[in-house]
Parts: C-alpha cells; sequence; structure tokens
C-alpha cells in the first residue's frame, strides 16, 4: 500500500477521543451522557476500581439527548459515572480462509482462546444484500447428500431454504447431514441461543472431524446477552459474503432465525418500541429480510443458505415463521409423527416446497417427484379407511398404486446420518423405483 493511498485515511482520523458517562442502567440496558456516536457504533464502558477493564457495548438508540447501549457481555462493575469510550465506528470481524475448521464466537474470535490465523482481513458484519438486477439466476443444482432433499426438493446454488420445525424433531441432525454430504465448498453453521451443553455434541458427534473439515461453527449460547445472538447471525453472514466474494459456493446453516428474532424483540422492548403481534416489534420485522436477503447469488459466487424457524407448539403460521416462509426460496417442514416413527429425516413431503426446483432439474425428474408426492397424497387421503380395514383392494385403481408404493417410497425417503449418494445416484434410484409411471 502507498503512502498516497494512506494519506486520504490519515486525515479522516479524528486527533480526538470522545467520552460520556454512564447514568443509568436498567435491566440490558445502558444509559449514559455522551459520547458523541452513531447508531450501531461500538463503545467501551471503562469499568474496576482496582483493575481497569472495558465492557464493549454498541449504539443501538437515543432518549432525550442521551446515548442508549446494549453489551455485548454482563454488565458487572458498571456504576454511575462509568466512563464510556467512542470506537467510530461499527463491529468488524477478521475473516481468512484460516479459520475453516474452528468454532467461533459472535465477535469472531476462536474459542480456544488462540489469535485469528495471519492473513485474515477485516470485514463489517452488518452489509447490505446484492444489488436484485446483479443477481444471476438459480440454475445449477447443488448436492445436498439427503435423498428427500435431492429427489423432492432439489435445491440450486444460491437458495434460501427454510426448515420449519418444533423442537427435537432432528434440525441438527439434518444440518449435519447436510455438512458432511454437500458438495459446497466452505460450510458455515450458526448456533444461535443454542444449549452450551448441547454445543460440544454437535462438532464432535454430529459433525465429526469428516463434517469440521470445510466447516466454520460460529455460537452464541442462550446464556449471552440479546446482541451477541444477534450479532452471531450478522458474523455468520459476514463470513460467507467473504467467501461468496472470493469465488466460493457456501452453504450457511443458522440455527436458529427465531432466536435471532427474539433477541432483536428483546431489544426493541428495552429501548421503548411498542409491541405488537405476539410481543414482536416492528424493529424484529425490518430486520428478518435484512438478514435473509444477504445470502443467495451474486457475480462472483453463492450462498446457499438453510434457516431453521423454531414453531411453537408446531404452529406453522406463527408470526415468525410466517414472516420467514414469505421471504425464503422454499421450505422443509420436519414432522413431529415421523420423527416420533423413527423416520429421519423426518421431512414431511406434502407440506414442503423447493421454489425453484423445476427450473434446474430434468422434465423426467420432476415427473417421477410428482408421482411420488401424489402417491403419498392419494395414501395420506384414504389413510384412516386404511388402517381400520374399511378399504377394500380394488375400489380405486390409484388406492391400491399407492398401498403397494408407499412402503418402498418411506424407504427411499429414510436415511441414516452416515449414509450418502450424490445427487445424480440418487436420481437414477428414484426413477429406477419410481419413475415412468411407477413402472420402473
Amino acid at each position: 500500500m502507498s503512502i498516497d493511498t494512506l494519506i486520504p485515511q490519515i486525515k479522516e482520523v479524528s486527533s480526538y477521543k470522545h467520552y460520556g458517562k454512564v447514568s443509568q442502567v436498567v435491566g440490558l440496558m445502558i444509559e449514559s451522557k455522551g459520547p458523541q456516536a452513531s447508531v450501531g457504533d461500538l463503545c467501551f464502558i471503562i469499568v474496576g476500581k482496582k483493575q481497569r477493564r472495558k465492557i464493549l457495548v454498541e449504539v443501538v438508540g437515543f432518549r432525550n439527548q442521551h446515548v442508549l447501549l446494549m453489551p455485548f457481555e454482563r454488565v458487572d462493575e458498571i456504576a454511575p459515572g462509568s466512563l464510556v469510550e467512542t470506537n467510530n465506528q461499527p463491529l468488524q470481524i477478521k475473516v481468512g480462509s484460516g479459520l475453516i475448521g474452528n468454532a467461533l464466537d459472535s465477535l469472531g474470535r476462536p474459542f480456544d482462546g488462540s489469535d485469528v490465523p495471519g492473513g485474515a482481513q477485516p470485514v463489517s458484519t452488518d452489509n447490505p444484500p446484492p444489488n436484485p438486477l446483479s443477481r444471476p439466476r438459480i440454475s445449477t443444482p447443488l448436492t445436498m447428500g439427503v435423498k428427500a432433499i435431492d429427489g423432492l426438493f432439489s435445491v440450486g446454488k444460491g437458495q434460501r431454504m427454510g426448515i420449519f420445525a418444533g423442537s427435537g424433531v432432528g434440525k441438527s441432525t439434518l444440518m449435519a447431514m447436510i455438512a458432511k454430504n454437500s458438495d459446497a465448498d466452505v460450510n458455515v453453521i450458526a448456533l444461535i441461543g443454542e444449549r452450551g451443553r448441547e454445543v460440544r455434541d454437535f462438532i464432535e458427534r454430529d459433525l465429526g472431524p469428516k463434517g469440521m473439515e470445510n466447516t466454520i461453527v460460529i455460537v452464541a449460547t442462550s446464556d449471552q446477552p440479546a446482541l451477541m445472538r444477534i450479532k452471531g447471525a450478522m458474523t455468520a453472514t459476514a463470513i460467507c459474503e467473504y467467501f461468496r466474494d472470493q469465488g466460493l459456493n457456501v452453504t450457511l446453516m443458522m440455527d436458529s432465525v427465531t432466536r435471532v428474532a427474539m433477541a432483536q424483540r428483546e431489544i426493541g422492548l428495552a429501548i421503548g418500541e411498542p409491541p405488537t403481534t405476539k410481543g414482536y416489534t416492528p424493529s424484529v420485522f425490518a430486520l428478518l429480510p435484512r438478514l435473509l436477503e444477504r445470502s443467495g447469488t451474486n457475480e462472483a459466487g453463492s450462498i446457499t443458505a438453510f434457516y431453521t424457524v423454531l414453531v411453537d407448539g408446531d404452529d406453522m403460521n406463527e408470526p415468525i415463521a410466517d414472516s420467514v416462509r414469505g421471504i425464503l426460496d422454499g421450505h422443509l417442514v420436519l414432522d413431529r409423527k415421523l420423527a416420533n416413527k423413527g423416520h429421519f429425516p423426518a421431512i414431511d413431503v406434502l407440506t414442503s416446497i423447493s421454489r425453484v426446483m423445476n427450473d434446474i432439474v430434468s422434465e423426467e425428474h420432476r415427473q417421477t417427484a410428482d408421482y411420488i408426492r401424489n402417491m403419498l397424497a392419494t395414501y395420506h387421503d384414504s389413510e384412516d379407511l386404511i388402517n381400520i380395514g374399511a378399504y377394500k383392494k380394488g375400489s380405486n385403481k390409484e388406492v391400491d398404486e399407492a398401498i403397494k408404493k408407499y412402503p418402498e417410497i418411506m424407504a427411499f425417503l429414510k436415511q441414516s446420518l452416515d449414509e450418502s449418494d450424490g445427487f445424480s445416484k440418487t436420481v437414477k434410484l428414484m426413477q429406477g423405483l419410481f419413475g415412468k409411471g411407477g413402472k420402473g
């Protein structure tokens, strides 16, 4: 870098440091008189009588000329009059290929306490989505290594999918299968609001060494402040954007976007926003599209994204699920009844959809997938009659065919965690079993 390029940057650097003083703390909301700062800027609160330390906070709003701050960590030792020092810039993290295989916190720091590997570049965590007209169309399928997805809900490079499920229905297992089996160059997995106990289980048991080979895991556990949970989602997306700009195909898996929305609700209520649907504040429904639209394609590469959505009581029409479903390019619904039977992945074929599948698969593939869906729908329509023995064989040819094919279809859709088939192999298997009108 030449001195000519540095001179404008040096001129922009202020020779003054701006300070303020803490005036009030209510819950997680810190109010201070000063410093001069903008929304999104980082600040430090200097605390401790004997051993001075700095608590990292972010400017989230203003009230009566006072600055409203939210902490990235616990607010112990903050006292009236504690100094607030501005950093004059929003959060940036260092990203490079050396992060692959590591678990990071929401600020991009390795959990093992080591330094960020050399060669990493600073990037902002909050970036605008790509220009809609500069996004290439989705035209190429990406192998997920999950037969039910590759066969019936084919995903294209740059597509954004939702995984809708209640708790304990196999979301983490499905994400681990995709991470280990997909053809993506890099996987980025964001565990937002996760139980601390399950983080190591997921990394060591579900992912394992094979899954971590080309994966970066970002963790913000449920005990961390709301701002850390939101920044975890932002950091994971920023890392994906960095690798996408290098021309790579990246897979982003975020578990869960519901907890990101809950964290934003906490912040919104704390700064005085009015609650709306189910207590969610307006800023929640502004944050979701801003976050979800950042994934997808650009001129260089692609981010294929899977966002899990927790649905209370398996209610698919709750506000966050409804909002996310309208933004994404398809959704996979996990069925508790299938999970209770030991059928994994527990994807409900009849309520799931991929909105770009018809653009990326062959006509024969599409017809075979439609045939399978038709057989399942026919079987479910007559399931009650079949189970109580009221249906007589020969009454309806379609129902007879559905009864015959149902066990084969369910066996095809079932898959163990360590089982993996490529996209073309899955399609050939599916067409061999069910192609040409089911006579294959």
